[in-house]
Order: C-alpha cells, then structure tokens, then sequence
C-alpha cells in the first residue's frame, strides 16, 4: 500500500526575497491528522511554525488553519496567517469575497485584506493587556542588558493569541544592541503571562523603516531563541502604540531579523474608521511539492 500524500509549501514571509524572512511549512488537506501527528510533523519541520489546512467549520471562513510550534500549539500567530493565506492563493483558491480572506483559527475568525503588490495584511486580534509592575523595571534593565528602555512607555505584556511583553527603547540602535540574558528575562516575562519580549526602537526619519523590532522567545509554545519577522508582536506593539498615544502615524513600516542576517518587512495601518489595525506583508514559495504522510 503506497503512503498517502499531500500538498506541501515552504513560504518565507514578510518578504519578497527568499531566504530575508521567516519561513513557514504549509501542509494542505490535513483533515485526516490527529494532533499528535500534527505536533510530530511540526517537531520534523523544526520551524518557528507549521500550519494545517482543514476544512472550516464556521459558516463565514474561506478556510481553517491550524498552528503549530515545535512545543506546541497557537490559538493565532502572524506570520503563519500571512504565509498560509500566500500559500493557499498560490494553490489556485479563490477569495469568497475578492481581495479578502476570512482564516479560522484558534481565535477565532481573522480577517485579511490584499494589498499593493500582492501583499496581504491580517487585522489584529483583540488582545488582553497586563502592565509589568514597575517593581520588575531594574530586573527587566538587566535581563536586557540595557539602559536605553524607554519607561515612559510602559513595558506591557499583549496577549492576542501569542503572548508578548512589548518594550520600547530610545533608538533602533539600542534595540540592536541588545544582549538578553534568557534566564533572568524568563522571569521577568513570566510575571505578565507571557513566553518572550518584543522589543522596538525608532529609527532615525532617514532611516530604513520607522521602527527596528527584535522578538526573544524564552520558553514556552514559542520556543527560544530570537524570531526573525513576527506578525503578532508587531499587532502587540501596534496596539500598544495606540493605547499609548505614541503612534507616529496612520501608517508605519518595521525592519526586523536584522541580526539575524534577515530582512524583514512588516506594514501597519490604522483604520479607525472601522477600528481595525491592519498589519501586513509579502511572501514568496521556495519550496513547492507534497509531504508523505505516516
């Protein structure tokens, strides 16, 4: 009996260039995997993330995706909306309603919309916020190992799915200067319920984009180690911006996996009019085929 197979893609996102992004492995027609194997192919791919397309059981989805980490899995994560949605329209599917895309996920129903350039953007999940008490301030200065954190800005911990403690710096200069100490700020972030920091700095008004963003994952779902281009963490810093009055903007751009060797690009615009956050992106197929099923 030959082994069943399925459709496979492998998608940098946040790029229009292979190999500056974050990868992603899409997994089509998953309905027949249970979660354990669901968790075992994730483990095999050993990205940041693997999603499972499924058929939706809500009425108003164009699809349904499942996220997986390496640990464990996600109610909701970016990037993994981003290049799952490019991957899907790759494969042929047609919008419902054209330029929009309406992903089932652990959270809930998520909205997309097209944008220039065959970019997508995800509006941002509503997000549960937890402010770091200022007690944690001087542990927080020395699990980072900086003294640029800007405190006028609260360093709060957003949960929109995939929990992040959001720290602004003085400059993105200080953001990539930065040498965490992963055990001291394992404790820090755990006090806010979350399993990593998103931190961002802006860069100068001639500078490549308007903020620097860095994402040191410490345990967790998330894995550790630092996330080279992370769409939840900018829908958190997003958020915070507003609640803050800090925006610079109707719109801003973030570089981000700049010590990594990446490139990442990530958009963001606020729509008050419909009191949505749209953050998006590229994404481009480097690897195209099926995946052998167990």
């Amino acid at each position: 009996m030959s082994a069943r197979t399925v459709r496979f893609k492998q998608v940098d996102v946040f790029t229009p260039v292979p190999f500056k992004g974050n990868p992603l492995a899409v997994v089509f027609e998953a309905d027949d995997l249970d979660d354990a194997q669901m968790q075992a192919i994730a483990r095999w791919t050993n990205l940041s993330e693997t999603t499972f397309l499924v058929k939706p059981t809500i009425p108003d989805a164009d699809y349904h995706v499942r996220i997986f980490t390496v640990e464990g899995e996600l109610p909701f994560a970016g990037h993994p909306t981003i290049g799952t949605a490019h991957a899907l329209l790759e494969s042929g599917y047609q919008p419902r309603t054209p330029g929009k895309l309406f992903q089932q996920c652990g959270a809930g129903l998520v909205e997309l919309n097209a944008q220039a350039g065959g970019a997508w953007a995800f509006a941002a999940p509503p997000a549960r916020v937890t402010p770091l008490p200022t007690d944690l301030y001087t542990t927080l200065t020395d699990a980072l190992h900086s003294d640029a954190i800007d405190f006028s800005a609260s360093p709060c911990g957003i949960d929109n799915g995939a929990p992040w403690l959001v720290v602004r710096v003085n400059s993105a200069a200080a953001c990539l200067a930065i040498k965490p100490d992963a055990a001291a700020l394992k404790r820090v972030v755990e006090a806010v319920g979350t399993h990593g920091v998103a931190v961002y700095g802006p860069h100068d008004a001639d500078g490549p984009a308007t903020f620097e963003v860095r994402c040191l994952m410490v345990g967790g779902n998330l894995g550790t180690g630092e996330d080279p281009v992370t769409g939840s963490a900018n829908a958190a810093i997003a958020g915070l911006l507003s609640m803050q009055h800090r925006r610079p903007g109707p719109s801003y751009t973030v570089r981000q996996g700049t010590v990594l060797g990446r490139a990442g690009q990530v958009s963001v615009h606020y729509d008050d009019a419909a009191g949505k956050t749209w953050v998006g992106g590229s994404a481009v197929t480097v690897v195209d085929g099926t995946f052998r099923l167990p």
